[in-house]
């Protein structure tokens, strides 16, 4: 099993993919992940792939999640999908270390980590150095180091990457992957890793209060917000107590989607002005957004991964017809910094015509 991360930032997905592209037809992998919005987005683009199955998490923190909710899902993914290896993809914020030990408590159930891979950014991570505690903790637990746009940096943005790196971490390997599909990583090196996390961890548990490591905490580093053209998502709102206990105040909610309407596609230049217009505070956009073409239809269905100024679209024609998308016109996710995702996101979604949820 192998856990992989990153900075809050695309590129998880794609670098998973290229890895599972490598291996034998017959070998089954499958993917345990956590997603914000209401969409699986990564699941979609997922389902192109030869991946052997997904597993959502919506609007959770694997690492914070109960340990029996992880071992439910693992043990579910095991029973019915029968993989040759689980890839666990957490959150752009979370704390690798508590999941680590998680799996560990369930080796006795025939689990076993092989260690934790985080992929790093090499334009970006810079600008959380100071501003994140999450990036510098996932770039010391962690087995390996995935440097990905390593091609669209400067020399000197490398070196003083590198030497970021190396003052949180000097011993782990860092190895320069991309762009895809060239130099993809060699899954011999993800899938043989035999993680020495643990004996770091056990030495260090006592100290995580103090540099920000309880479980938790890393939430109030991002902010989402969801916008919609046409029917809308369900919203849901869901959690357990310890030993079965419940509270007054905290229930499962469910919305209805709202009244189905026309597709009302985006126009691809349109889309492009008002991305432009975002700021350094939102990290990411992404979703369901469908654009006017030529086609009989009048659109085309495309997945949304937006970060810094750059995003890829992705067509997936075989959801123009997709009864859960019925009225779907755009369902996007924004996620930045806490205190600026609000006021911006109600921006974007008045410059494309779309409602905040």
């Amino acid at each position: 099993m192998t856990i992989v991360q990153e900075k809050k930032i695309p590129g998880k997905t794609s670098t998973i993919l290229s890895l599972i592209q490598q291996l034998p037809k017959d070998y089954k992998v499958v993917l345990l992940k956590n997603e914000y919005g209401d969409i699986e987005v990564d699941s979609l683009l997922a389902s192109q792939s030869n991946i052997s199955g997904v597993s959502e998490i919506l609007n959770g923190c694997l690492c914070c999640t109960m340990v029996g909710l992880v071992e439910n899902a693992l043990k579910e993914i095991r029973d019915t999908m029968h993989p040759d290896r689980i890839i666990i993809e957490s959150s752009g914020s979370a704390f690798p270390a508590t999941l680590a030990l998680q799996i560990r408590q369930l080796e006795p159930e025939g689990f076993k980590l092989d260690g934790v891979v985080t992929v790093v950014d090499s334009l970006n991570f810079k600008g959380y150095e100071d501003s994140s505690p999450s990036a510098k903790l996932q770039a010391r637990y962690t087995d390996l180091l995935l440097l990905s746009k390593h091609h669209l940096a400067t020399e000197r943005q490398m070196d003083d990457l590198i030497d970021s790196l190396n003052e949180l971490n000097d011993e782990t390997p860092k190895i320069r992957i991309g762009p895809a599909p060239d130099n993809p990583p060699k899954p011999e090196l993800i899938f043989g890793l035999d993680t020495k996390l643990f004996g770091l961890v056990e030495g260090e548990k006592e100290s995580w209060d103090k540099i920000g490591g309880r479980a938790g905490w890393h939430g109030d580093e991002v902010e989402t917000k969801q916008i919609y053209i046409g029917k809308k998502g369900k919203s849901k709102s869901k959690h357990d107590h310890e030993d079965g206990e419940h509270c007054e105040g905290c229930k499962e909610k469910e919305e209805d989607g709202e009244e189905i309407h026309e597709i009302q596609p985006v126009d691809r230049e349109l889309l492009d002005k008002e991305l432009s217009k975002l700021s350094f505070e939102i990290y990411r956009v992404k979703g369901l957004i469908r654009l006017l073409s030529a086609e009989p239809s009048g659109y085309t269905t495309n997945i949304l991964n937006y970060a810094f100024g750059r995003y890829e679209l992705t067509p997936i024609p075989s959801l123009d017809e997709d009864d859960s998308l019925k009225g779907v016109s755009l369902r996007l996710t924004v996620m930045g910094e806490r205190g600026e995702v609000a006021r911006r996101a109600r921006k974007l979604a008045a410059g494309l015509g779309a409602q905040v949820e």
